[in-house]
């Protein structure tokens, strides 16, 4: 990611992997739910949403959460195409979330203005984002690729690349990412139950949230 956040409470600019010690992942199916949804993650201390571009309601809950919750930092996840890029910040995304990177890609990302978080499974991909200026990531498919001890094993000779591993990651696993070095932030969906969503139950999801965000101080 190559440039800063404002902090949602603070004049301070932070990056996005250090608002909150999880970024939701979500999958928003009805347009009409994505303001009380963000709204309950805010409440639970987790500001940073991702919404991912898997549904047709995903652009429209971007746009919605930009103009009616202040408080959260809206981004856009699953982001393939430079199209994509400029309609997703059009739509008040503050931040983009790919989860792998071309060149065009990488591109047109950069050229949005906001930060980003290009998508990378193997060394190589690191070393290359390296070389391009880029030092903040996103590691996926975080368990299937190889999970905490590939992290480990890349902090040393990688020291200057930070990470935010997502997929796989359960509020058992999250301590043991956030504990490691080059790890900001994990990103994960188990806050937001389908039940739960479902049945719009926000309550429960900003209690979930809460646990969520407590991880940052159980750090194994």
């Amino acid at each position: 990611m190559t440039s800063a956040l404002p902090s949602p409470s603070a004049s301070a600019a932070v990056s996005v992997l250090d608002l909150a010690p999880v970024v939701p992942v979500v999958v928003v199916d009805d347009a009409a739910d994505a303001v009380p949804l963000a709204r309950a993650l805010v409440a639970g201390g987790l500001p940073a949403i991702e919404v991912t571009l898997r549904t047709p309601a995903a652009v429209d809950a971007i746009r919605a959460i930009a103009e009616q919750v202040p408080d959260a930092v809206v981004g856009a996840g699953t982001v393939i195409t430079a199209a994509q890029v400029e309609e997703v910040v059009a739509a008040g995304a503050r931040f983009l979330v790919s989860p792998g990177w071309t060149e065009s890609l990488l591109e047109a990302m950069r050229a949005s203005g906001v930060p980003f978080l290009p998508g990378v499974s193997t060394t190589s991909e690191v070393v290359a984002l390296l070389e391009r200026g880029v030092r903040e990531m996103k590691f996926f498919p975080a368990e299937a690729a190889g999970g905490t001890a590939y992290l480990k094993a890349l902090s040393a000779p990688l020291p200057q690349a930070r990470f935010c591993p997502t997929g796989g990651i359960t509020p058992a696993s999250a301590p043991e990412y956030l504990a490691l070095p080059n790890v900001g932030c994990v990103g994960g969906s188990w806050m937001l139950p389908k039940d739960a969503v479902a049945g719009r139950d926000w309550g429960r999801v900003e209690a979930l949230a809460r646990e969520a965000a407590e991880l940052g101080s159980a750090q194994v």
